[in-house]
């Protein structure tokens, strides 16, 4: 038993046999550790960072299926506000509309964050400050996701409303081609970075980066996903750690032209002994966000 008054450090300093290591959670604010590291001496602290992520990096089939209901859940709040938008609606209404759709579908807490971007700001990859509104030939990103029993969704789609703006129809369809490609390079055993090479052999093949320069891919090429929105596997340049089953991370290689347009097409995929599996299928075209 804790008491109020007395240090909840002491009393776990007290439960550790003598001589015994206590591993910490990296994700423990600093002030935990220093009130241990005074009870106990710091030689008895260790990182159990590493233990914790490897073992959140490998989904049992039961947090494989939170996750897809998850996804599931945010991809029919996408489809709603596909029907809702229009020219002259505000990204807060959007927003508003999202938050709400995710608490009626039964989300743990509505929705954990959503950027909605329009035009020029969607090629911020975390938006803008401001309520923006909605122009008619505005591209249109839109990045949400909620929580179910504590597992994340995560899913973003760019489109226009009406097609016509040859450009970003161009830009689209490199960005689905070095989303398809990061898919295909997923297999067992195969560094995390050589999915992340994959994204940027496609755009460097249409005149884009090379590596993190603009127009191009500013950022990895995805993300681990589970009881954290970030987490292992990162997708990502230098990652030489192999795909194992049982990893789900973001697909996501985001192309930015600076001050006109970005286009973000983020579905999440898991890893099973056979290959790659898509929790969410990709977006259909440059107007249609569905398949």
């Amino acid at each position: 038993v804790w008491e109020e008054e007395e240090s909840s450090a002491a009393l776990i300093a007290r439960l550790v046999a003598q001589g015994g290591r206590l591993a910490l959670d990296d994700g423990l604010p600093l002030f935990f550790y220093h009130a241990l590291a005074a009870e106990m001496g710091a030689v008895r602290l260790a990182d159990g960072g590493r233990l914790i992520r490897d073992l959140r990096c490998i989904k049992s089939a039961a947090e494989i299926a939170l996750i897809q209901y998850a996804m599931d859940l945010t991809l029919d709040v996408h489809r709603q506000v596909h029907g809702l938008l229009k020219p002259g609606i505000k990204s807060s209404e959007v927003v508003d509309f999202i938050d709400r759709q995710h608490r009626q579908a039964g989300a743990d807490a509505g929705s954990t964050f959503c950027i909605v971007s329009f035009g020029a700001a969607t090629s911020l990859p975390h938006g803008a400050d401001g309520d923006q509104v909605l122009g008619r030939d505005d591209v249109i990103l839109i990045d949400t996701g909620c929580r179910i029993d504590g597992y994340h969704s995560d899913i973003t789609r760019t489109y226009m409303l009406e097609g016509g703006e040859s450009a970003f129809e161009r830009a689209w369809w490199i960005e689905r081609e070095a989303q398809q490609a990061v898919f295909d390079a997923a297999r067992i055993g195969a560094a995390c970075s050589s999915l992340d090479d994959a994204a940027r052999k496609v755009l460097a093949k249409h005149s884009l980066g090379p590596k993190y320069r603009l127009p191009g891919l500013p950022h990895r090429a995805g993300h681990g996903l589970g009881l954290e929105i970030h987490e292992e596997p990162y997708i990502v340049r230098g990652n030489d750690a192999p795909l194992a089953a049982g990893m789900c991370f973001s697909n996501e290689p985001m192309i930015v032209f600076p001050g006109k347009f970005g286009i973000r097409l983020e579905d999440h995929m898991y890893m099973t002994a056979e290959g790659p599996r898509w929790l969410t299928n990709p977006a259909a075209g440059p107007t249609e966000p569905f398949s």
